[in-house]
C-alpha cells in the first residue's frame, strides 16, 4: 500500500503544505494471488493419492466410473497391500478381502474394485492379490495405469 505526498505552493511560493493522498496500489496484491493460484494449481494434482505408485503405462481408454465410489487396493514398491489406504497385513488379506465380499452380497449392485501396483513389482505379487480377490468373490476387479500413447 502506498501514499503519496501531494504538495501544493502557498501565495508566496516558498511555503509549501504537504498533504497524505490515499491511494491502494494494486500491483503486489495481483503479484501475490497470482503466485498462490500458481501454487495450488500444481500441488493439487500432487494430492490426489495417498499411497505413492509409480503406476505403468498403457494405451487403454478409461472405464467409465461407477456410481458407487470404488474399493481401491494399492500395492506399493516394496509389495505392502493397502485397502482404501490401511495397511493390510499378508496374513490378514483374505480375511479382509472376504469381509469385503460378504458386504457387497448385502448390495444391489457390486463394488468396483480399482487395483493400483507399483510398474517395478513382479507380476507373482500382483497375482497374488488377484488369486485372493477372485477367491474372496470380488470379480469386479480393474487394473489402474497411466495413460500413454507410447506404450507398446
Amino acid at each position: 500500500m502506498a501514499i503519496g505526498i501531494h504538495q501544493r505552493s502557498g501565495r508566496r511560493g516558498k511555503r509549501t503544505k504537504r498533504t497524505p493522498m490515499a491511494e491502494i496500489n494494486v500491483t503486489p496484491l495481483v503479484d501475490v494471488m497470482l503466485v498462490l493460484l500458481i501454487i495450488f494449481m500444481v500441488t493439487a494434482p500432487l494430492l490426489t493419492a495417498a499411497i505413492p505408485v509409480n503406476l505403468p503405462d498403457s494405451r487403454a481408454t478409461p472405464a467409465p466410473q461407477p456410481q458407487q465410489a470404488p474399493l481401491q487396493i494399492s500395492i506399493d514398491a516394496n509389495g505392502a497391500v493397502y485397502i482404501d489406504k490401511q495397511l493390510v497385513s499378508p496374513s490378514s488379506l483374505s480375511a479382509r478381502l472376504a469381509s469385503i465380499a460378504q458386504d457387497d452380497a448385502n448390495r444391489s449392485e457390486p463394488r468396483q474394485i480399482l487395483l493400483r501396483a507399483d510398474a517395478k513389482l513382479d507380476w507373482q505379487r500382483i497375482a497374488r492379490v488377484l488369486g485372493e480377490l477372485n477367491a474372496a468373490g470380488l470379480n469386479r476387479v480393474g487394473l489402474v495405469t497411466t495413460g500413454s500413447s507410447d506404450a507398446p
